[in-house]
């Protein structure tokens, strides 16, 4: 992967003209990530084509997360025009490959992602916010019908999935629209880091940029239903429970309706976007999360809230053409 040309002189003016640009995994975005490494030191530069993305938002979360005492990378050099960012470094600890190595730690890492939750529920989204309300909501799971019903040779009843989705909604886009909070969307074990800090600071937050105000249990759903890697049903409703109790909420009963119903809607759009990531922008590696994610999907559909979506999917999408198909190599 072959930095920006404008890279050199961006790290030039900024005090890091004797570094070396080093490749970093990337993420399904257009945006790239490179190691900045000088004698002492070293940062990670976030290269962001400004014609396909605004690091702006990135910026603002990123600055209102540090605000509320977690940890966010600190901006170290900022061209907006050229769509670079120069960021604190927070090393390589991903929970992910932490937890492949050694899953001993799971729970207590994922107590602590369960507090950072907490603590972002505590508080109101910031103003201004764009809302994660039923339109963009809505928008989100027609993926489904775009690029999953298509690439698995489904023709689909897409009024009927319509109307089924607007069944659900009812009081979950009540509750966003009354109290929402900060949602950021992408919580998951490989957009979290573990640093060397205290309390909430000990996980480090990537991949915010796209933070909307919206219910609590959407990330919450992101974080125990991650698409890459398993979490087990005994881990996923340990750490309901404990993030149930830590908020002290007084309706246990309708806040699980609310998390299988994002659930639901997460899952159904994460199983478009990972077919689009495939057909349109050649990402193939994604499919080999399909069959987990319809393993989560299938638990959300289990919940009687809901039922409409359910009686879609028995009457649209058959067993050959859920996780059964990629599994068996049928791409």
């Amino acid at each position: 992967m072959i930095p920006p040309s404008t890279a050199p002189d961006f790290l030039r003016r900024n005090g890091w003209g004797d570094a070396e640009i080093l490749p970093l995994a990337g993420d399904a975005s257009f945006r790239r990530y490179f190691r900045v490494v000088a004698p002492g030191r070293s940062a990670v530069l976030m290269d962001a084509p400004p014609d396909k993305e605004d690091i702006g938002p990135f910026i603002a979360i990123a600055a209102e997360l540090n605000a509320r005492g977690l940890s966010a990378p600190e901006m170290l050099a900022v061209d907006r025009e050229l769509g670079l960012l120069l960021l604190e470094d927070f090393g390589d600890r991903l929970v992910g490959p932490v937890l492949r190595d050694d899953p001993a730690p799971e729970r207590a890492i994922y107590s602590d992602a369960i507090h950072v939750l907490d603590a972002l529920a505590r508080r109101a989204a910031p103003r201004g916010l764009a809302p994660y309300d039923a339109a963009v909501m809505q928008r989100e799971v027609r993926l489904f019908t775009e690029w999953y019903a298509p690439a698995t040779g489904l023709q689909v009843d897409e009024a009927g999935f319509d109307a089924a989705w607007a069944a659900v909604w009812g009081d979950v886009l009540d509750v966003v629209a009354g109290d929402p909070v900060l949602v950021l969307r992408d919580y998951h074990a490989d957009n979290l880091l573990l640093l060397d800090r205290p309390g909430l600071k000990r996980l480090g937050l990537l991949d915010f940029q796209d933070a909307l105000a919206g219910h609590p249990a959407y990330d919450l759903v992101s974080l125990l239903q991650d698409a890459r890697r398993d979490v087990t049903p005994e881990l996923e409703e340990a750490m309901l429970a404990e993030y149930l109790a830590a908020g002290g909420r007084a309706d246990p009963d309708r806040f699980r309706a609310h998390y299988e119903i994002l659930g639901a809607q997460r899952n159904t759009k994460i199983l478009g976007i990972f077919t689009r990531l495939w057909q349109r922008d050649g990402k193939a590696g994604y499919l080999a999360f399909q069959p987990r994610v319809w393993g989560y999907l299938e638990r959300n559909l289990a919940h009687p809230a809901l039922a409409p979506v359910k009686r879609w999917f028995d009457a649209n999408v058959p067993a050959a053409a859920r996780a059964a198909h990629w599994m068996q190599g049928s791409v």
